[in-house]
């Protein structure tokens, strides 16, 4: 790691907290203008996930910050007009269009290093590229099929095909359907201005680096790095040219840099009280989670369910500018089921009820259902509470 310069600023752990929450849209009133777009373009990605529980995650992303945005709504204004494609970033990520050029050392980078073990059968990749070009956009089922009871994910040959120039960057999703990726060649799907890897690596990592640190306020190495899933060494590189300045924070126990803008005012206004998805920005990142919220957070879908201690797709509940409880969600048709409950105070039954409540709404419920809670007293308060919604 490189040395680094004296820090500009020391923040409390309540400030960076505070200037963390401005960053991701949760303090201060909302953009609504803006919109879903705008939240696009105010945190630079959007992860997607096959797992829906409430909704999607990425439709959960916009609604914790706008409120009750419609659900088509939210997916039309992701993908009509050529707003938006989706590439790996921190995972399979929504990117707006402009960023384009600033993933071509990633692009680079797939194309550089080995087929994953997997050879293609001669002309397959360019019968996708042909295909796509004489009929396109499709789904991997209009290129032949996805899969094909084999090796590599069972994945056919087309599947591979049209993946492995979704790396290269020749073809580009343009939106899910069904969530089934919709491809579409690159020279149709970007504006012909953001059509190109002109940009050097170095140029690439030294705006992504900026961007994260712009959507996070204030993080450390990891965290900067890990929002668009950089190396630490490239991290290093770039950050002293990014336009961040270095800050310390009490109680991090490691060097921080933030965005200039955000040290600029003191962060102010109304919280948002909402359930997250633990796909969201704010959250995704556990360690970073701990250390600012005090708040140990894990993803439970994928342990075994003897193993779980919060439930399948544990939602934080925000509210006050802190994390203040968890909800594992479920729907039995037009009731929103709280199968399990688990809050920090009894404080935060009302901030509960009242997340609870705003969901169903939002996915077309007319009912809350607690199951389980900390406990039958606490199951009683929460009930009680969302009675009186």
């Amino acid at each position: 790691m490189t040395s680094l310069p004296p820090a500009a600023a020391e923040l409390s752990a309540d400030e960076a907290r505070r200037i963390a929450l401005r960053a991701q849209g949760f303090l201060g009133a909302p953009d609504r203008r803006g919109g879903v777009r705008g939240v696009l373009r105010h945190l630079g990605a959007v992860q997607l996930d096959t797992i829906s529980v409430l909704a999607r995650s990425h439709e959960l992303v916009p609604y914790a910050r706008l409120g009750a945005v419609g659900r088509p709504r939210i997916e039309e204004a992701y993908w009509s007009g050529g707003h938006a494609f989706e590439y790996w970033s921190h995972a399979a990520c929504i990117l707006p269009v402009e960023e384009w050029p600033h993933f071509a050392f990633r692009r680079r980078a797939y194309r550089s290093r080995p087929h994953w073990g997997h050879e293609l059968p001669d002309g397959a990749y360019e019968q996708v590229i042909k295909q796509l070009r004489t009929e396109g956009p499709l789904t991997a089922t209009d290129l032949g099929g996805a899969k094909n009871k084999g090796e590599w994910w069972d994945w056919s040959a087309s599947k591979v095909a049209v993946e492995r120039a979704l790396m290269y960057g020749e073809v580009v999703c343009t939106e899910r359907r069904g969530w089934k990726r919709v491809y579409d060649l690159a020279e149709r799907a970007i504006p012909e201005p953001l059509l190109h890897d002109d940009l050097d690596d170095t140029e690439c990592l030294r705006r992504l680096v900026r961007l994260a640190g712009r959507s996070l306020g204030v993080g450390t190495r990891a965290d900067i790095a890990d929002y668009h899933r950089l190396k630490g060494e490239q991290f290093d590189a770039v950050v002293a040219d990014s336009g961040l300045v270095p800050v310390t924070v009490q109680g991090w126990g490691k060097p921080a840099w933030a965005d200039p803008e955000a040290l600029a005012t003191e962060p102010r206004g109304r919280h948002r009280t909402t359930l997250l998805s633990p796909f969201d920005s704010l959250v995704w990142d556990r360690a970073r989670t701990e250390r600012v919220f005090g708040f140990a957070h894990r993803l439970e879908a994928y342990v075994p369910k003897p193993k779980r201690i919060h439930g399948y797709f544990a939602m934080p509940l925000l509210s006050g500018g802190r994390l203040v409880g968890r909800v594992d969600p479920a729907r039995e048709g037009r009731t929103l089921v709280a199968k399990q409950v688990s809050l920090a105070s009894p404080k935060a039954v009302k901030p509960m009820a009242q997340a609870l409540s705003e969901a169903a709404t939002w996915v077309g419920c007319d009912a809350v259902r607690v199951e389980r809670a900390g406990s039958p007293q606490e199951a009683a308060a929460l009930t009680s509470a969302l009675a009186a919604i």
